[in-house]
């Protein structure tokens, strides 16, 4: 799985799902604070760059980064720790894409279910994994800061 490259064209939309490189993290670190009101830090990313149970994807379009995806797995559970696609990106079935990604990843993996955590007021979001067979399974009460704001579990049978 460590070169491995997946292709999508969604309409007038064509992008390429790839490994995330170490340089490709300035680009991401652009992204992510462009996307969250608490953003990761670099180290956070290199740390999960070390780790076996971990995969990191980019999304190129037209060979600029505009996306990523980081997800772990442990045993038979899964998480989807952070997605994000760059602003001027967004709508073009690029996020899908990732979760997409993930989703196929952590089958090889041997993951029976994948969880997240998505802010409840990001409904574009939710459709996207609603779309994917996620299902609100829980509440996390005030998760986010900046605004403060509850975070819905979903999970995904996979």
């Amino acid at each position: 799985m460590r070169d491995a490259a997946h292709v999508e064209q969604k309409g007038a939309s064509r992008f390429r799902i790839r490994l995330l490189r170490e340089g490709d993290l300035p680009r991401v670190m652009e992204i992510e604070t462009a996307s969250f009101s608490t953003p990761w830090k670099e180290t956070t990313f290199r740390g999960l760059m070390r780790r076996t149970d971990t995969d990191l994807f980019v999304a190129e379009s037209w060979g600029l980064l505009v996306g990523y995806a980081a997800c772990w797995t442990v045993a038979d559970q899964s998480e989807l720790g952070n997605v994000a696609v760059a602003p001027e990106s967004r709508g073009r079935g690029i996020g899908g894409g990732l979760v997409d990604a993930v989703v196929r990843r952590v089958r090889e993996r041997g993951a029976l279910e994948l969880f997240l955590e998505v802010r409840e007021s990001n409904t574009g979001a939710q459709s996207v994994y609603t779309e994917r067979g996620f299902d609100v399974v829980g509440r996390r009460r005030s998760y986010y800061s900046s605004p403060t704001e509850d975070a819905l579990i979903m999970r995904l049978r996979v």
